[in-house]
């Protein structure tokens, strides 16, 4: 058995009620949940006003004998910096819909993200995961003219947007980390660094290390890693497939996933192309020993046999760094 705990990831599972997500996760194997702000799992706002409710959600994890590590704050810190689009209102809640008002929307986000801090201290764990959006990513690819100008006032506009936000998380003694993918502030290696120069290096905002979004960029996550090995404060656990044949794009060409003629796919963990016993040493290197947390996404396989397969997988590979240095 792996010496980090094995966590279920509750956001690809929010059509189905907490306890029956709790049920299936203890009957699998893993070690404790990472609860998806849905108002069907977690709702940040009654965590801090209804003593009931809070009872209520730590009983249905310690009913299964299941942890918790971090809260998911989902996407509702994607509309922070945006963009939104109909999609993105449909999975946030209900009172970020009420308004027409793009503006209106960030700023009702950012206070319900703060609210997240405070319901994660009340849950006892210090480390909130989610998105923070991006004011640029729909120039970043082929920009004309050249887009250095509008990068630079979308990572002034990022820390202007999030500095509150991470004050109130501070002042909560909790961390937010940043699930590094496209369409966020940090989505590989070189913005990431742009991201921590923006805020200053401030010690509450790190990052939840993905490495099937990395290994698709062409990014080693491993080298995510050791740049930044102080800011790790998550690790989600997914693979991801990359089938270049001439026709298709890294990009995926707009195609949603799943579909064969894409250039990449997300893939149940060791079914796809992430070197698994490489990450797990750049793990021990970096002293990383926090929860690994399936997020589950595999297009071509049940997720039920997926994510009991993936917890097994998981608790197989991970292994103990040496307790010494051999010397010849």
């Amino acid at each position: 058995m792996g010496r980090r705990p094995v966590t279920l990831d509750t956001g690809p599972w929010a059509d189905l009620p907490l306890a029956s997500v709790a049920a299936k996760a203890a009957e699998w194997g893993y070690q404790g949940l990472d609860l998806s702000c849905h108002p069907d799992h977690c709702d940040p706002v009654r965590l801090i006003a209804e003593p009931d409710y809070l009872r209520q959600v730590q009983d249905a994890l310690s009913e299964h004998d299941l942890r918790m590590w971090t809260l998911d704050s989902g996407w509702i810190g994607q509309m922070v910096c945006g963009p939104i689009c109909n999609e993105l209102l449909e999975s946030v809640p209900a009172a970020l819909r009420e308004t027409t008002s793009e503006e209106e929307r960030s700023i009702r986000a950012a206070e319900l993200l703060k609210t997240t801090a405070g319901a994660a201290e009340r849950l006892g764990v210090g480390t909130v995961i989610g998105l923070t959006g991006s004011p640029i990513w729909p120039d970043l690819i082929g920009p004309i003219p050249p887009a250095s100008a509008r990068v630079e006032e979308a990572y002034r506009r990022f820390a202007e947007r999030w500095n509150p936000i991470l004050d109130n998380f501070d002042e909560a003694g909790v961390r937010f980390a940043l699930h590094v993918s496209p369409g966020q502030i940090a989505f590989d290696y070189y913005s990431a660094d742009l991201a921590l120069d923006a805020i200053q290096g401030r010690e509450g905002f790190g990052f939840a290390l993905d490495p099937a979004h990395l290994h698709w960029q062409g990014v080693d996550p491993v080298e995510f890693l050791r740049r930044f090995r102080d800011r790790i404060y998550h690790v989600f656990i997914r693979d991801a497939a990359v089938s270049l044949d001439g026709r298709s794009g890294i990009l995926g060409s707009g195609l949603p996933i799943g579909d064969p003629r894409r250039g990449w796919q997300f893939r149940c963990p060791g079914r796809g192309g992430v070197d698994w016993e490489a990450f797990i040493r750049g793990l021990n290197e970096i002293g990383y020993d926090g929860p690994l947390s399936v997020l589950w996404s595999d297009p071509g396989m049940d997720r039920e046999h997926g994510a009991a397969e993936a917890c097994q997988f998981l608790r197989r590979l991970d292994f103990d760094p040496p307790s010494m240095m051999s010397s010849d």
